[in-house]
């Protein structure tokens, strides 16, 4: 069977990363009525928690699990960690007897319960009354729909946290953060938050200017070395990228110089560009900056598995450029015009076109859970779904050592 996981941010109203709900697919369909979802629910329990582990996918952050009614009425749940998971109930589980004294029992067992994709109906009451935490889908419902199921719920003197889903705009965040949502789950932070032009402040331009510099293609490892040398703060960084799983060093790094001779050219450009992402992103969500870095090294570990020949290290930069226009708040075609970056890189960020776009839009497929196409273009980078699951686990994973978790 074809195994898929991935997994998609949750956010507080402070824009910082709650938690993640975690996407599983045993094949294609994006939909497993009855048995099936129950057989997809098992995969993913026995994948996460004894083939991958849960702290590789969530960290220390809370992992929102889907549960169908027999999974339930078994109580799978319950050989889980209360202080780790969050128990989501599918919108089409019915609230029977059964279920409810399930549910019961997982309050009192310290679980938290959410109820997906919520829209009122008669009889679901008892499972209101239960939840801590109920999602409303922002592109199933319209504005004035979801305004009435929040305003039900009021009136109910239902005390709930409402998270809102699939919201992939600032401006549906913005929405849903004004109607009192607590949570919002989605790729909004991807986006920019202003189609206007706008001026970049002097320290942004300085950093674009030292990502031009390394990226041109006359590179000068010493002028690069007088940059990072008096930096204590780049200084340690590099040396922290150098201890990252990514490399195995033989010998001990004496020097900044020695560092930059082993790395070499394309291992500097990575370096210096992935530090320059993170202070370029700094007055952004943080999940913004790890999900740059996971696709870089995605993109990598891709082009390593596919046998098509391309550069593992262009496409290591057209990952983790790949939300430069979120962080800058601008569209991407003006920052390409500021990067001497090469053509193939371009055309994917800015057209998405040319032979290096299947290996981004294979990843964003993933992102979103996007099984059947993600498929589909894995067949035409010539990478296996097994494959697939594996790089990105090792991309979750690099990206971790590389970025510092910030509280909640």
């Amino acid at each position: 069977m074809e195994i898929f996981i991935a997994r998609q941010p949750i956010f507080n109203r402070s824009k910082k990363l709650f938690g993640y709900e975690l996407l599983h697919r045993g094949n294609t369909d994006n939909v497993f009525p009855g048995t099936d979802g129950d057989r997809a629910t098992s995969n993913l329990l026995v994948n996460t928690f004894l083939n991958i582990g849960l702290d590789t996918l969530v960290s220390s952050k809370w992992a929102f699990i889907n549960l169908t009614k027999d999974h339930l009425i078994e109580k799978t749940a319950l050989n889980l960690p209360p202080d780790k998971i969050i128990v989501e109930i599918l919108e089409y589980v019915p609230p029977t007897p059964e279920i409810i004294a399930a549910c019961v029992e997982l309050k009192e067992k310290g679980y938290i319960l959410a109820l997906d994709d919520f829209v009122f109906a008669e009889g679901l009451e008892p499972l209101v009354e239960l939840a801590d935490i109920i999602k409303i889908d922002f592109q199933e419902l319209s504005r004035d729909e979801v305004l009435q199921e929040t305003q039900r719920l009021k009136n109910q003197g239902v005390q709930v946290q409402l998270l809102a889903e699939k919201i992939e705009t600032y401006a549906q965040f913005d929405a849903a953060w004004k109607m009192g949502f607590h949570f919002f789950q989605g790729y909004f932070f991807s986006q920019p938050e202003m189609l206007k032009k706008k001026v970049l402040p002097s320290s942004k331009i300085v950093l674009l200017d030292l990502l031009a510099e390394v990226n041109k293609k006359d590179f000068n490892l010493e002028k690069i070395e007088n940059i990072i040398l008096p930096d204590v703060s780049l200084s340690y960084k590099l040396l922290r990228y150098l201890n990252s799983a990514y490399y195995y060093l033989l010998n001990e790094v004496t020097s900044i110089k020695h560092a930059l001779v082993y790395l070499g050219e394309s291992g500097v450009r990575q370096f210096v560009s992935l530090v320059v992402t993170s202070q370029l992103s700094s007055d952004k969500p943080y999940e913004l900056l790890r999900a740059s870095i996971t696709r870089a090294r995605l993109c990598e570990l891709l082009a390593d598995c596919s046998d098509q020949g391309h550069d593992g290290s262009e496409l290591f930069l057209m990952g983790l450029f790949s939300l430069l226009g979120a962080m800058l708040d601008m569209p991407m075609v003006d920052i390409m015009e500021r990067l001497p970056l090469p053509v193939n890189i371009k055309n994917a960020l800015i057209d998405c076109s040319g032979p290096y776009y299947p290996y981004l839009a294979t990843i964003i497929a993933y992102e979103n859970g996007d099984w059947k196409n993600c498929q589909h273009l894995l067949a035409e980078i010539n990478v296996s779904p097994k494959d697939m699951l594996r790089v990105y686990i090792d991309s979750l994973s690099w990206a971790d050592t590389l970025t510092d978790e910030k509280p909640a």
